[in-house]
């Protein structure tokens, strides 16, 4: 009776899992626009709007990675500076980092923002990272331009956008969380 019992409940969860990730209906939305879920792995979930289905081209993608072990402020911290670490050894350059200290109501966040400028495609990467339900998280906002004039692109959209997509991105708060 119990293995029948837990034969069905793993049967639900993965049906359950391969509904969210072949749903029609969005994750979230940010900045007014709907976001897809696309792929996750390994407590790693990207989401891209609509019509960006294409993983390998995609101009706007949203990555949420889970921290299991990030429990509390320290930790967080070490995540955030351990990412900020594997974007320097990635050849990004820093535009940005800041820290919001903790207070009696709310947890310590941690902000980075990078770009990447490759030969076929240049990015912009805004990554916020916080303590939510009482797990470490980072909330990535990416936004990329391809080809030769992709860095003039990005540098241009950087101007405009760069500071709007960062106080977003620190405002935004994800209705639901995937489940890790």
């Amino acid at each position: 009776m119990f293995r029948r019992l837990a034969v069905l409940i793993l049967a639900s969860s993965a049906a359950t899992l391969i509904r969210a990730e072949n749903s029609s209906e969005p994750a979230f939305a940010f900045q007014g626009v709907k976001y897809f879920h696309r792929w996750s792995q390994n407590h790693q979930h990207e989401f891209t709007p609509a019509k960006q289905e294409d993983l390998d081209h995609w101009s706007d993608m949203i990555t949420i990675n889970g921290y299991p072990s990030v429990d509390d402020g320290d930790k967080l911290a070490s995540a955030a500076n351990a990412v900020l670490g594997n974007y320097r050894d990635h050849q990004a350059k820093v535009l940005k980092t800041s820290s919001v200290p903790a207070t009696d109501g709310r947890p310590a966040e941690h902000f980075i923002a990078v770009l990447f400028t490759r030969p076929d495609f240049s990015e912009a990467a805004f990554a916020r990272f916080k303590l939510a339900n009482g797990k470490g998280h980072s909330f990535v906002y990416s936004h990329r331009f391809y080809g030769k004039s992709s860095a003039d692109e990005i540098a241009e959209w950087l101007k405009d956008n760069g500071q709007p997509t960062e106080n977003a991105l620190l405002e935004w708060d994800p209705e639901a969380l995937p489940k890790d």
